[in-house]
């Protein structure tokens, strides 16, 4: 593999990431809406790039031709389990970068908590864009730069500005920037894509391990974490994670 995020170690992100507090909750929430985008686009034809733990595929009818590309070795032999038995789910170990395909014929794309890692966003969005029909949904979402969490952590000088990374995206080697939701529709349209909607999720208070430790508590139930992220209804600006819908210009 040529890619540059090859630098990464990938056995390392991934130990990381299954070992990050909160996060199952967090990816709960973004899973959901990555699901009713999907269900919304009813795609006969998808393409995930970046399954994690979790690959889409398996929440979704086996009447949808599905491909996963995924680097790292354990999320990628993982997911190849769970397409065991289904004829329509390919898996490739890649990173999108060199990933070919003979035609590109997706439906729907999605790029889900993967473009702030990256340290050549522009790089992966055009090899995205080479994967794009006309008519091709490529959904994207990101951590916020503007999430409650750091306005708060600004507020209380324990950072410059709300684009400094957290110790958090240093260990998980993200070199990517921090998107808000003005910058991130700015490399989409910069990348040659068109928006067509875009909107947050789950409104976070506090770190990822300050909210770890109020559920250990037992302060922090599963109802006010439903209740966080339907107040994005009220206030978009401050979800955790930003969402766009695109598709090439």
């Amino acid at each position: 593999m040529s890619s540059p995020m090859t630098a990464r170690d990938m056995k390392d992100y991934s130990a990381q990431y299954s070992a990050l507090p909160f996060e199952p909750v967090q990816a709960k929430y973004r899973r959901a809406l990555v699901l009713r985008e999907v269900a919304r686009a009813n795609p006969r034809t998808l393409l995930e790039i970046g399954c994690g733990d979790l690959p889409l595929f398996i929440d979704l009818g086996e009447d949808v031709d599905v491909t996963v590309i995924e680097p790292a070795d354990e999320f990628f032999t993982h997911a190849c389990k769970l397409a065991e038995g289904r004829g329509r789910v390919n898996i490739v170990q890649s990173f999108v970068e060199d990933y070919v395909c003979q035609q590109a014929d997706y439906d729907m794309i999605v790029l889900s908590c993967v473009l702030h890692e990256v340290s050549d966003p522009a790089g992966v969005l055009a090899s995205v864009r080479h994967l794009c029909n006309p008519d091709t949904l490529l959904h994207v979402n990101v951590p916020n730069a503007r999430s409650l969490h750091r306005l708060l952590a600004v507020s209380m000088g324990l950072i410059s500005d709300t684009g400094v990374q957290s110790e958090m995206q240093l260990t998980m080697q993200q070199r990517g920037m921090i998107y808000d939701m003005d910058s991130l529709q700015d490399e989409l349209k910069a990348g040659g894509f068109t928006i067509a909607e875009h909107g947050s999720i789950f409104i976070k208070p506090f770190t990822h391990m300050q909210m770890q430790r109020l559920m250990d508590d037992g302060f922090m139930t599963p109802d006010m974490l439903d209740g966080f992220d339907k107040l994005v209804k009220l206030l978009p600006e401050l979800g955790s994670e930003i969402w766009v819908n695109a598709r090439r210009g």
